[in-house]
């Protein structure tokens, strides 16, 4: 047993700091952007291109200095992501102290979180680890997942986000609910429907379960 408990954390409005300016900070950046942070911080005098474009584009705050104890103590959530393991080893020790999350990068033992491969499809979130045993297999088993659960699934999930929101509203009983949304996701992947109506396909499907009990 490794320790690790998955759970899907929400940022808005969370103090997310990064520290560091490479390429590994780089991604760790790009992760929470696409996840919705609202309240990132890097630190480091010196970032990539990239990181210098999307700061100066407002997606983020920078401030081109070295670590200091405040940066953690203000965090909610921190990565350690320098090239010198001084520095992480420091972040990570603040971290721990002040209770804040912690992911040092490539040190899982200095670390209260890792992150994991995640592919994107809207709503539908799918994420990977080997718990920092192998990176590369967690690419690799990315790779597959996002062959499998292409660009469609998106559309998917929010079809059936805006059917749960209806039955909701529309089915009070709460076993009814669950088999008309069983049938919807399997509805859902099966069918392409590039038209149509929420309210029209819960009564399809309501009708469809009906049926079944009658």
């Amino acid at each position: 047993m490794n320790g690790y408990y998955p759970i899907v954390l929400q940022l808005r409005g969370k103090r997310c700091v990064i520290i560091g300016g490479g390429g590994i900070a780089q991604r760790k950046l790009l992760g929470l952007l696409e996840a919705g942070a609202d309240d990132v911080l890097l630190v480091s005098p010196s970032v990539t291109a990239q990181i210098e474009r999307l700061a100066a584009e407002g997606k983020f705050r920078l401030e081109r200095r070295e670590y200091k104890e405040e940066d953690a103590k203000e965090a909610w959530l921190i990565f350690a992501a320098t090239n010198d393991k001084r520095v992480n080893a420091a972040v990570a020790a603040d971290g721990e102290r002040f209770g804040v999350l912690v992911n040092a990068a490539d040190e899982p033992d200095n670390s209260t979180f890792i992150s994991p491969s995640v592919v994107r499809r809207g709503d539908l979130l799918l994420a990977v680890t080997v718990s920092g045993a192998s990176p590369a297999l967690s690419q690799q088993i990315k790779q597959e997942l996002e062959a499998q659960y292409g660009p469609r699934y998106e559309e998917i999930a929010a079809r059936l986000r805006r059917l749960r929101d209806r039955t909701l509203d529309m089915i009070l009983d709460e076993q009814e609910r669950r088999a008309v949304l069983k049938l919807a996701a399997e509805d859902a992947v099966q069918f392409n429907r590039n038209n149509f109506d929420t309210d029209e396909w819960l009564q399809s499907l309501y009708h469809r379960i009906d049926r079944r009990h009658s």
